[in-house]
């Protein structure tokens, strides 16, 4: 089994179209080296970091906040299972407000937009007397 991959061999078993892998070398997040011929050759643990980088992208950091995160890691050796838990340890706070997020949506679609109203001057749920009115325009329980 060789050790390196072409960028095709890493975009199907990523599931990353090989734009999507050039942009991440652009902007630091991953790593080839370049074959006599020109052609990027990843080492296999870049699997590992594009993993890393699809899971952050969901959860909502940015490419920037995932730059930093994998500028933690460690140079000169393959990031085992206890470095990647460090980093993904930290974001458990994250995932909770996305989940408390959620749970507020899934709420307005049920009670809200559910009762039919769609008026949160008018709403008795979700805004008794018009209290929020005086906060400002827009729904402002969902900002």
């Amino acid at each position: 089994m060789e050790s390196v991959l072409t960028i095709g061999e890493v975009s199907k078993r990523s599931g990353v179209a090989s734009s999507a892998l050039r942009f991440y070398e652009e902007k630091g997040l991953v790593v080839s080296e370049r074959a006599g011929s020109g052609h990027r050759r990843y080492h296999r643990s870049v699997l590992r970091r594009i993993a890393f980088i699809i899971f952050a992208q969901r959860i909502g950091l940015t490419l920037d906040e995932i730059g930093e995160e994998l500028g933690k890691l460690p140079e000169g050796r393959t990031p085992g299972p206890e470095d990647w838990h460090e980093l993904s340890s930290k974001w458990l706070a994250r995932i909770d407000q996305r989940a408390a997020e959620l749970q507020r949506l899934r709420q307005g679609l049920t009670e809200c937009i559910g009762c039919g109203c769609l008026s949160f001057k008018a709403c008795w749920i979700a805004n008794p007397d018009d209290r929020k009115g005086t906060s400002g325009p827009g729904p402002r329980s969902w900002v």
